[in-house]
């Protein structure tokens, strides 16, 4: 194992839903595979699919799939997926496909079998992601004991967002072991005293900053993540 660190998993969730997960994940895949560590990520759960020859595919989990080393199915790496873009356990009940936890931890075993150097989970929406009526993804990660890796979309009332989700994994009996502040607008007013306040509420370090790009997608996104990850 690479002394990049010591537990080689890590569950990215964020402030809330289109804060940047998958582009932060993208940016923490690229990192690595630069450093020559081998990489894989796992989306369990996916809403917002499009109907392809192949079968659903979700535009964030195709990201992941790209950026990993280790090339593995489509649906070992998106084993649950809704075509409605809304809320997971809703697009469940709709389609009358019940999300159980049990295929989210078979998935996440099989893709552990392949020793990846570096294996990122992507959450869906916010840390508090309901399964169903009785379960949340938040669930499953407790349970599953994984380091917790927080994205702030960085924005005006990101501040409520970011502490109150901190401090919610933190009671949650999880480490946060880092936080990425992602600039989901161009401007945003007072960005650097948001995050100074961040820097001081979140006992964890800023592994990533990444700024606001019209061309994210064609950037190495690399550059902005603080490498190695402690």
């Amino acid at each position: 194992m690479n002394e990049y660190h010591k537990n080689n998993t890590f569950f990215v969730t964020g402030t809330d839903t289109d804060v940047g997960k998958t582009i932060s994940c993208k940016a923490l895949l690229q990192a690595a595979n630069k450093h020559k560590l081998t990489t894989l990520a796992y989306k369990p759960i996916a809403a917002g699919c499009e109907l392809t020859a192949d079968g659903l595919r979700n535009e964030d989990a195709l990201i992941l799939q790209k950026n990993s080393s280790i090339a593995v199915s489509y649906d070992a790496l998106n084993p649950i997926s809704f075509a409605q873009p809304i809320a997971p356990h809703i697009a469940a009940e709709v389609e009358n496909r019940p999300i159980q936890s049990h295929l989210i931890t078979q998935g996440f075993q099989a893709l552990q079998k392949l020793n990846a150097d570096l294996l990122i989970i992507e959450g869906a929406g916010g840390w508090r992601l309901p399964l169903n009526d009785k379960e949340m993804l938040s669930d499953w990660v407790i349970a599953q004991n994984l380091a917790v890796i927080l994205v702030v979309g960085m924005k005006l009332g990101c501040l409520n967002h970011a502490i109150l989700t901190y401090e919610t994994i933190i009671n949650d009996g999880l480490t946060v072991v880092g936080w990425i502040a992602n600039q989901v607008q161009a401007e945003m007013p007072f960005y650097e005293h948001n995050l100074q306040l961040l820097s001081t509420k979140i006992k964890a370090p800023m592994i990533a900053e990444i700024p606001f790009l019209n061309n994210i997608h064609q950037v190495d996104l690399a550059q902005f993540v603080n490498f190695p990850l402690k």
